[in-house]
């Protein structure tokens, strides 16, 4: 009798194990689904920042070698063409990301939350007070941003142009529209020999 109720007692921990499990991996499948735009807004940003030292890059080229009457059509020409990879691009990032994140993100979920912690995140996350936080989210890093540009740009700008000026001089590159050559003082001509 007693190792009967052993294994009852047995059976019905691993059955509650396995209850518990399953309802915790339930509760992860639904903390995923309730950040997928979290997941998606991650694709978007890491497309958009492959295109940025291209559009870095091309900006700098217009500025430097386009005739001025030209520049606007030729920007816009390389902007549709960033905009057409960016759509195609998005989708293609976004949806693996998706499908990536179950079992990156959800194996770590399950480690270091337990089911009660699981369910409080769901809640906070689904809640209404969340979406307008993350609603807000943007114009809250926007003020910062604009702020912290305009009151460091004063102390920044010198050394970021001064870091211009020592790196294009380090790769004998020209620096404010000179060749290297022509900043340096210039050397006396060698005397023609004299003519006996």
């Amino acid at each position: 009798m007693k190792n009967f109720k052993l294994a009852v007692l047995t059976v019905a921990l691993a059955t509650s194990s396995l209850a518990m499990a399953q309802d915790k991996a339930a509760l992860v499948k639904q903390l995923l689904d309730v950040q997928r735009p979290a997941v998606e807004g991650m694709a978007r940003l890491l497309v958009n920042d492959s295109v940025a030292p291209i559009l870095q890059a091309g900006s700098e080229y217009l500025q430097t070698q386009v005739p001025a009457e030209k520049r606007e059509a030729l920007g816009k020409a390389a902007e549709a063409e960033v905009q057409k990879y960016v759509q195609e691009a998005f989708p293609i990032v976004r949806d693996k990301a998706i499908q990536l994140a179950p079992t990156t993100v959800g194996p770590l979920l399950e480690q270091n939350f337990n089911e009660d912690e699981l369910k409080q995140l769901v809640a906070w996350l689904s809640s209404p007070l969340n979406k307008k936080f993350s609603d807000l989210n943007p114009q809250l890093g926007n003020a910062l941003t604009q702020k912290l540009v305009a009151d460091v740009r004063p102390t920044i700008d010198p050394k970021l142009q001064a870091l211009n000026v020592s790196v294009a001089k380090a790769l004998g590159a020209p620096t404010n529209g000179q060749p290297p050559a022509a900043q340096q003082p210039a050397k006396p001509a060698a005397k023609a020999p004299a003519k006996k």
